[in-house]
C-alpha cells in the first residue's frame, strides 16, 4: 500500500483517538512522517477535507450522539469537544445539522452524522483474499420479534461498496443518528417482495418497533418484517486492515453450512443481515431459518 494512504491513515487515526484534546497540524505532522504542508495536501487530497474541517464534523457528530444519549449539558458538551464558546458551537452545530444543540437534545431527530471512512480501505479491498486459513466461525441461533425496518434504498447494488456510490456515505450517518432495536444499524439483502422495481438488493437501515410513529427521514422508506428465527454466524475478532479477509471468511462458512444439522432449513424469504464489521467482535452476519418439516 502507498505510504502515502498509510499516511492519510496514520492522521485518521490520531484524530479518533485525541477528539476531546487540541489537535494541531504539527501532531498531524508527527504521525504522518511528513511536513506540515505535506501532510495538510495529502489529507486533504485522499479525504476531500482538510483537517480543520474533518475535525469539526467529527466533533460535531460526536457532541449530536452526546446530546441524544446522555443526561449532559450543551456547555459541557462544547468544551469537552474543543469549542471556544457554546455560542460559536451552536452556529456550528446549526450549520450541519439545520438545528440547534438545545433543540436537538429536547426532541433528537435523525441527524446526517459525519462517517469517517478510513482511506486504506479502498486500498484493501482491491487487494487478493487468500482463503487458505480460515479462522474460526462460531454460530448460534436466535429470534427477532416482528419489526418495521426503516431503510433507504439503492438502484442495483448487491453489496456494500455499490450501494455507497449509489447514494453516498450520508446514510450511514443518518441511521447512526437513530434508536435501533438491536442498537446499530443493520445492512440487508432484500428477497423479491420487500424490493420496489428497479430498486437494490442491498439496502442499510434500522431496525424499530412494530408500533413505531416517529420521523421517517425524507428519502427512506419502511418495511415490516415478521418474527422469525436466524442462524448468526460470527467470526473471530480481527485487525482492521484484515477486514476483507474476516467477511470472507464468515460468507465462506456461511454458503457451506448445512442447517438441517441442527433440524433447519433456510428461510430465503427474509432478508439477510449484515452487522458493521467491528475488529473488536469479528464479523457477523445473520440468515433466517425455519422449522425442518
Amino acid at each position: 500500500m502507498k505510504e502515502q494512504i498509510l499516511a492519510v491513515q496514520r492522521m485518521q487515526d490520531y484524530i479518533a483517538d485525541h477528539l476531546e484534546k487540541e489537535i494541531t497540524l504539527s501532531d498531524l505532522a508527527r504521525v504522518s512522517l511528513f511536513s506540515p504542508f505535506h501532510s495538510h495536501r495529502l489529507f486533504r487530497e485522499h479525504t476531500g477535507l482538510t483537517p480543520a474541517e474533518y475535525i469539526r464534523r467529527m466533533r460535531l457528530s460526536q457532541s449530536a450522539l452526546r446530546l441524544k444519549n446522555e443526561d449532559c449539558r450543551i456547555i459541557d458538551v462544547a468544551m469537552d469537544l474543543g469549542f471556544g464558546s457554546v455560542d460559536g458551537y451552536t452556529r456550528a452545530f446549526h450549520r450541519m445539522f439545520g438545528c440547534n444543540p438545545k433543540e436537538y437534545a429536547l426532541s433528537p431527530l435523525p441527524l446526517p452524522l459525519f462517517t469517517p471512512y478510513g482511506v486504506k480501505f479502498r486500498e484493501l479491498r482491491k487487494e487478493q483474499i487468500d482463503m487458505e486459513n480460515v479462522q474460526n466461525v462460531f454460530v448460534q441461533v436466535i429470534h427477532k420479534e416482528a419489526r418495521k425496518v426503516i431503510l433507504k434504498r439503492g438502484i442495483q447494488a448487491e453489496n456494500y461498496f455499490p450501494y455507497c456510490e449509489e447514494v453516498g456515505c450520508d446514510v450511514w450517518g443518518i441511521l447512526t443518528s437513530m434508536d435501533s432495536l438491536c442498537g446499530e444499524p443493520v445492512c440487508l439483502w432484500l428477497p423479491e417482495r420487500y424490493r420496489k422495481p428497479d430498486t437494490s438488493i442491498y439496502v442499510q437501515g434500522v431496525e424499530v418497533p412494530l408500533d413505531y410513529n416517529g420521523v421517517v427521514p425524507e428519502g427512506f422508506d419502511v418495511i415490516t418484517l415478521p418474527a422469525a428465527d436466524y442462524l448468526m454466524f460470527q467470526g473471530e475478532p480481527f485487525r482492521e486492515e484484515d477486514y476483507c479477509q474476516a467477511i470472507m471468511a464468515v460468507q465462506h462458512s456461511m454458503n457451506r453450512y448445512d442447517p438441517s444439522v441442527i433440524g433447519f432449513v433456510w428461510d430465503d424469504e427474509n432478508p439477510r443481515t449484515q452487522l458493521e464489521p467491528r475488529g473488536e467482535r469479528g464479523y457477523i452476519e445473520l440468515r433466517a431459518v425455519k422449522a425442518k418439516q
